[in-house]
């Protein structure tokens, strides 16, 4: 009996998938599977009979739309070892790192590449957006290195392309980036109606033992186990410096919203720190509209890397979850409201 295609093995794979979960792909879930599979043929082409390497595939769409289901699906599926997916924050941390270190004289991004990528012909990014000016000068420089490799780049994002970077004091200096996206990937989008996030209760927590506490009571808190709010501060290493916390003990980093997202923190310490610690208490989280734009941006990264590691998130705050983020729309707000609601919600008795 012949063995099956590469494009007939992801196509069966995601049809048990959906069966398992009880899903109905809508059409754009379809049209990526479909994108998916002729893709899988043409990666585990013959070298005999490749010309070039596959387009790339730029996949985007709201919260909830399946994009991480089909990204990792199709990873899954593949019947090819020269693969490589990671979120995207955890990539570009590892890049600087190896940037960092590279001897002086040598093309520091080319050198950590060939490291990174040594045997790689399918690189997958999840979650990919940026919003720092200095990250998408070094995005737009990987980007081409990327593509002049030959490596295929599968993305999945919020936004189209032309969406990337909207601070309009930046954006236009993106545009090349965004004008390479667009001429060396296919870009689909996955926007159907239905938000399987909130449609699929029986999926497991994404934050583990996770919960959002609101008033955030002392029995409230015993009752999971939290300790109180801290009075002193303990200093947390992270890197070659250290962040005010207000306690670290037993697995549990604990700190105040002020602390960590309106002092300067960025994702390179978030990801750093999700190493050692797997249960983050995050005191005090004002009504988010009274924060300011770059401690909302901060609060948006801190839960995509925890949320991405699995790990458990305690959120403390005066009001319900929805008052909280109540008129903070941002870029990024309607994924991490989607994420949080995810939550346990514990409110007063």
């Amino acid at each position: 009996m012949k063995s099956p295609s590469p494009a007939q093995q992801v196509l069966a794979h995601f049809a048990q998938l959906a069966q398992t979960r009880g899903y109905t792909l809508d059409a754009a879930q379809q049209a990526a599977v479909a994108r998916f599979a002729n893709l899988a043929d043409e990666l585990l082409r013959p070298r005999l009979f490749r010309r070039q390497a596959p387009r790339s595939l730029y996949l985007w769409g709201p919260v909830g739309r399946g994009k991480s289901f089909l990204l990792d699906g199709f990873f899954a599926a593949l019947p090819f070892a020269e693969k490589r997916r990671v979120h995207f924050h955890a990539f570009f941390r590892e890049l600087h790192e190896r940037m960092f270190r590279q001897p002086p004289g040598v093309d520091a991004l080319a050198a950590s590449l060939d490291e990174l990528l040594e045997g790689c012909r399918l690189l997958c990014f999840d979650e990919f957006h940026v919003h720092d000016i200095g990250d998408a000068m070094l995005i737009t420089r990987l980007f081409k290195a990327l593509f002049s490799r030959g490596v295929v780049l599968i993305t999945t994002s919020n936004y189209p392309p032309e969406g990337l970077l909207p601070n309009p004091l930046y954006h236009e200096r993106f545009l090349p980036a965004i004008r390479l996206i667009e001429t060396r990937m296919d870009i689909l989008s996955v926007a159907g109606p239905q938000d399987y996030r909130s449609a699929s209760p029986a999926e497991p927590d994404p934050f583990g033992i996770g919960a959002y506490l609101w008033p955030g009571r002392s029995a409230q808190r015993a009752q999971l186990g939290l300790p109180p709010v801290g009075e002193g501060r303990v200093q947390v290493p992270v890197g070659h410096r250290h962040l005010p916390a207000l306690s670290a003990a037993d697995g549990l980093l604990q700190f105040s919203f002020a602390d960590l997202c309106e002092g300067p923190t960025a994702v390179l310490d978030y990801l750093t720190l999700s190493e050692t610690w797997p249960r983050w208490l995050l005191d005090e989280v004002p009504p988010l509209r009274e924060a300011s734009p770059a401690a909302r941006q901060r609060f948006i990264n801190l839960v995509d890397v925890l949320y991405d590691r699995r790990l458990a998130l305690f959120l403390v705050s005066a009001a319900p979850l929805d008052e909280t983020l109540a008129d903070s729309d941002i870029a990024d707000m309607s994924r991490t409201r989607s994420r949080l609601s995810q939550l346990r919600q514990i409110g007063p008795d």
